[in-house]
C-alpha cells in the first residue's frame, strides 16, 4: 500500500506544480525558479521554503541540527519537521504530521526511523520532493505522510495526506534547532486548546548567548480542518494527556490526535505575530478568512504574488539555463528579509513596546552591510515601494528607540558587520525620488556619524563603535578597531553629506564629504594598500597582504579597492597603471578558483594566491573599477566570466559564498541586465555603471506610483557567448558614449541598445 499510495502522491503532485508547462513559449518568469539551486550550501533563511515576498511566515522543511548555515540541506534525505521562521537569528513553531510509533524528540536527521530515541523526523522520497514560488511538498516515508505547503505574509497553510491509521498525529513542537550553534531556547511558553479545532499560544525566545539581544515573544494561532479527538502534550520529558493547556519552558509541545482512513487530507493554518495572539488573530482572519482557508486558494494567491513581482522584469535570448539562474536570483532577492508588522500595522519596537504604523510596513532581516551592491539598486528600480517601506522602518526605530539600525533582525539592534550602512539606503531613496522627508532622514543618518555607537539600553549595539576614536585619529587606531572601519565609516560620511547637500545644508554636507576622505589616511604612503596603523600614527611592521588581521572577512588586497564613493580618487592615489596592473592580475590569478572563496576559507581568504573575493561583499565591486580606469571592456569581460561561472544552477552549485538574504542573488539580476550601482545611488544625480548584459532584450516594468516612465528596455543586438563586448550604444536613439547611466533616465522610461561584438571596441567610451 506504501508504495501504490506513493505513486499515486507523485502522479497528483505532478498534476499541480509549475513545472509541468508543456511549451517553452508558455512559461513565465515564475516558472523558471528552482527553488533548490544552492540550497546544499545556502543559509537558514534561503531554504524552498513556501513564503511571499518579504514574508514573516518561511514555512518550510528544516533536516540539521544548531550548525552554520543550519536549516535545510539539500544532500541529506530527511525532514526534521516543517518550521515557520527562518529568519536570521530567529526561529519558530515547527510542525510535523506523524504516523509511526510515538517520539517526542528530534535529536537526529538523515537516519533510518528506529523509534523514540531517533525522534519524530522522516526520510523523504527524494523524488517526490517540489517547491516553486509559494510551494513545498515531499512524501514523509516513514510516516506515510504527503505534506504541502504554502503560506501568505503572515500565515502558514498545511495539507497533509494520511495513511490509514488508528493514530495519525499532527505535532507542534516549540523548540528545535535553528541556525548556527546559537543556543536557541524557550524561556516561557503556553499552548491552550480553543476548541477541538483550534489552538493557540506563545513562546518566549531567546535566540542564544551569541545574539542574546534579541529576546521576542512568537503568539500562534493554529486551526484544524477536521476536529482532533484529543490533545497531549509534553514538557521537559514529561508527558501529559488529554490536556487543555500546557505550560512551561524548554522542551514543550503537543500533538493532536486523529484516526485517518486512506487518503485522509487534514489542512493546518497558522498565523503569527510578535504583538499578541489576539493580533495573531487578526492576521489569520485577513489573511485566509478570504480565501476560505482553503489550501489550493492560498498556494494560487503567493504564487500570482510571485509572478506578479518576477515578470517586472522580463528578459529574452540566453540560455534556458541563463533564465533559470536569472529568475531563481531575482526570486532570492525577495525571498530574504522579513515583515515584522501586523495586518493593522502594529509591531513591536527594539523595546519590546507595541507600536502602531500609520503607514506602510515594518521589515527586518540580516545587515545592509554593502548591501549598496546591487540589492539596494535592484528593489530601488523594480519595486520601489519596498524601499520606501525600509526607511519607514528606520525611521520608526529612530523615533521610537533612538537609532536606525544596521541589521533590524526581528527589529532589534543587533549590531551586525560594520559600517551603519542602512544610511546608504535612506540617502538613496531620497536622491531617487522614492521618499521626500529628507530632513528627517538626515536627523536620523546623521546620528550615525557624529555619536558614538553605544549598547542600547534594551540590549544590542547601535551606530558605528569607536566612531570617537576615527574622527579623533582621521582613522581607526589598531588599539581601537579593524582598519577596515575607517573605509566603512568613510562612506558613511560621504552619504551624510551627500544628502546634507540635497536638502540645503551646504557647510555640514561639505565638512561631511571631506572627512569621507578619511580612507587615505590608511592608505600606506609606499605601498599603495590599506595598511594598520596604531594610535602614533605608526604603520604596522608585520604587514601581510593576504591577511585577515585587521580586517572583516577580507584582506588588504581585497579592501584597498572598497572606496565606493570616491573610484577616480583611488585612482589618483594608486597612479591608474599600477591600479589597472593589480587589478587584471587578481583577475587573472582568480579566475581558475571561480573567484570563489570556498577554495581557501570561504569568508576571510587566506592565501598568496586569494583576491578576487565575490563571495563576501567588499569585493563585489571590483569589475566595474575598470569603468573608472580607462577599461570598460575588461568590466564587461569580467563581470560576464562571473554570471557564468561563479553562479551555478544545481542544488549543490547556487554560489560560492555567503548569501546574505539576497545580495549576491542581487548581483546576479543587475549584472544580468547590465548594470551596477558603484556608490550606492547616494550621490545627488544617482546613475549606474554599464557592462555587458546576459540576454538579447531585457524589459524593466516601471512602477508608476514612484517612477513616471511606463518601461525601459536594454537591447543587446548580436549578443551571445562570444559577443560580450559593447561596440556603441544609443539611449533613445542618441548616440551614448558613457560608461554610465543616469538612475534617472531608466525611470524615466526609454531604450537602451548596445551592439554587442566578439573583440573590445577600446576607443567607443569617453
Amino acid at each position: 500500500m506504501k508504495i501504490k499510495y506513493l505513486l499515486s502522491a507523485i502522479m497528483a503532485l505532478a498534476t499541480i506544480m509549475p513545472a509541468t508547462v508543456e511549451a517553452k513559449e508558455k512559461k513565465s518568469p515564475v516558472d523558471y525558479v528552482d527553488m533548490f539551486i544552492g540550497t546544499s550550501n545556502s543559509r537558514w533563511m534561503l531554504g524552498p521554503y513556501a513564503q511571499e515576498p518579504f514574508g514573516m511566515v518561511q514555512l518550510g522543511p528544516d533536516n540539521q541540527g544548531n550548525v552554520w548555515m543550519g536549516g535545510y540541506e539539500y544532500a541529506i534525505g530527511s525532514v526534521s519537521g516543517f518550521s515557520h521562521i527562518h529568519a536570521w537569528t530567529m526561529g519558530g513553531l515547527m510542525i510535523m504530521p506523524t504516523t509511526a510509533d510515538l517520539a517526542l524528540g528530534n535529536n537526529s536527521v538523515d537516519s533510518p526511523y528506529k523509534g523514540a530515541n531517533s525522534g519524530y523526523h522522516s526520510r523523504i522520497i527524494k523524488e517526490s520532493e517540489k517547491a516553486s514560488p509559494g510551494y513545498y511538498s515531499a512524501y514523509l516515508y516513514d510516516h506515510e505522510v504527503l505534506a504541502e505547503l504554502t503560506a501568505t505574509t503572515r500565515c502558514g497553510v498545511h495539507r497533509y495526506t494520511f495513511p490509514e491509521r488508528k493514530e495519525s498525529r499532527i505535532l507542534i513542537d516549540l523548540l528545535f534547532p535553528t541556525e548556527w550553534d546559537y543556543g536557541f531556547s524557550i524561556k516561557d511558553a503556553k499552548i491552550t486548546k480553543i476548541s477541538d479545532t483550534e489552538l493557540e499560544g506563545y513562546a518566549a525566545c531567546n535566540s542564544g548567548n551569541w545574539s542574546n539581544w534579541n529576546d521576542y515573544k512568537l503568539h500562534f494561532v493554529i486551526r484544524f480542518s477536521e476536529p482532533f479527538h484529543t490533545l497531549n502534550g509534553w514538557n521537559e520529558g514529561r508527558e501529559q494527556h488529554n490536556i487543555s493547556e500546557i505550560s512551561g519552558k524548554n522542551d514543550i509541545g503537543v500533538y493532536a490526535l486523529y484516526t485517518t482512513e486512506e487518503g485522509k487530507q487534514i489542512t493546518v493554518c497558522t498565523a503569527l505575530s510578535l504583538v499578541s495572539i489576539e493580533q495573531a488573530r487578526l492576521n489569520m482572519e485577513a489573511e485566509l478568512a478570504p480565501l476560505d482557508y482553503d489550501f489550493d486558494r492560498v498556494h494560487s494567491q503567493t504564487r500570482q504574488k510571485w509572478s506578479d513581482l518576477l515578470s517586472k522584469i522580463e528578459v529574452k535570448g540566453g540560455s534556458e539555463e541563463d533564465k533559470i539562474k536569472f529568475y531563481t536570483n531575482l526570486y532570492r532577492a525577495y525571498a530574504g528579509k522579513q515583515t515584522w508588522s501586523d495586518v493593522n500595522g502594529k509591531y513591536v519596537d527594539a523595546c519590546e513596546n507595541v507600536q502602531q504604523l500609520t503607514a506602510g510596513e515594518m521589515y527586518g532581516g540580516d545587515a545592509f552591510w554593502n548591501s549598496f551592491w546591487n540589492l539596494n539598486g535592484l528593489w530601488s528600480i523594480i519595486t520601489p515601494r519596498y524601499m520606501d517601506n525600509w526607511v519607514t522602518t528606520q525611521l520608526e526605530l529612530y523615533k521610537h528607540n533612538g537609532w536606525t539600525c544596521k541589521g533590524p533582525a526581528g527589529l532589534e539592534y543587533s549590531g551586525i558587520m560594520e559600517g551603519s550602512h542602512e544610511t546608504a539606503l535612506m540617502v538613496a531613496a531620497y536622491q531617487k525620488g522614492i521618499r521626500e522627508d529628507g530632513e528627517a532622514i538626515y536627523e536620523a543618518v546623521r546620528k550615525n556619524v557624529t555619536h558614538t555607537g553605544i549598547y542600547h539600553p534594551c540590549r544590542g549595539w547601535t551606530g558605528n563603535p569607536q566612531l570617537d576614536r576615527y574622527i579623533e585619529y582621521g582613522y581607526m587606531p589598531t588599539e581601537d578597531g579593524v582598519v577596515s572601519k575607517t573605509l566603512d565609516y568613510a562612506y558613511d560620511d560621504w552619504c551624510v553629506g551627500q544628502l546634507a547637500l540635497a536638502i540645503g545644508k551646504k557647510e555640514e554636507g561639505e565638512a561631511f564629504i571631506k572627512r569621507s576622505m578619511n580612507y587615505r589616511n590608511v592608505f600606506h604612503p609606499e605601498l599603495k594598500y590599506v595598511v594598520r596603523r596604531n594610535r602614533n600614527g605608526e604603520w604596522d611592521k608585520n604587514f601581510d597582504l593576504f591577511s585577515n588581521q585587521g580586517f572583516i572577512e577580507g584582506n588588504s588586497w581585497q579592501y584597498s579597492w572598497y572606496v565606493p564613493h570616491d573610484i577616480e580618487g583611488l585612482i589618483e592615489l594608486i597612479g591608474v597603471e599600477r591600479f589597472n596592473e593589480r587589478l587584471e592580475e587578481g583577475f587573472a590569478k582568480s579566475e581558475k578558483h571561480r573567484f570563489a572563496a570556498h577554495v581557501f576559507d570561504r569568508t576571510m581568504g587566506q592565501s598568496a594566491e586569494f583576491y578576487i573575493n565575490h563571495g563576501n561583499e567588499v569585493n563585489m565591486c571590483t569589475p566595474f573599477l575598470f569603468n573608472y580606469s580607462g577599461k570598460p571592456w575588461l568590466a564587461q569581460k569580467w563581470s560576464r566570466a562571473i554570471l557564468d561561472s561563479y553562479y551555478g544552477s544545481t542544488p549543490f552549485h547556487g554560489w560560492e559564498g555567503d548569501e546574505d538574504e539576497g545580495q549576491m542573488a542581487a548581483w546576479y539580476v543587475m549584472s544580468a541586465m547590465g548594470f551596477f550601482e558603484m556608490n550606492g545611488g547616494a550621490g545627488a544625480n544617482p546613475e549606474l555603471d554599464i557592462t555587458s548584459p546576459l540576454f538579447r532584450q531585457i524589459t524593466i516594468h516601471l512602477d508608476n506610483d514612484y517612477y513616471s516612465g511606463k518601461t525601459f528596455t536594454i537591447k543587446a543586438k548580436g549578443n551571445s557567448d562570444e559577443n560580450i563586448y559593447i561596440q556603441r550604444i544609443t539611449l533613445n536613439g542618441e548616440p551614448w558614449h558613457s560608461t554610465r547611466i543616469p538612475f534617472s533616465a531608466i525611470v524615466e522610461g526609454g531604450e537602451l541598445v548596445m551592439t554587442m561584438g566578439s573583440e573590445p571596441n577600446y576607443d567607443y567610451f569617453e
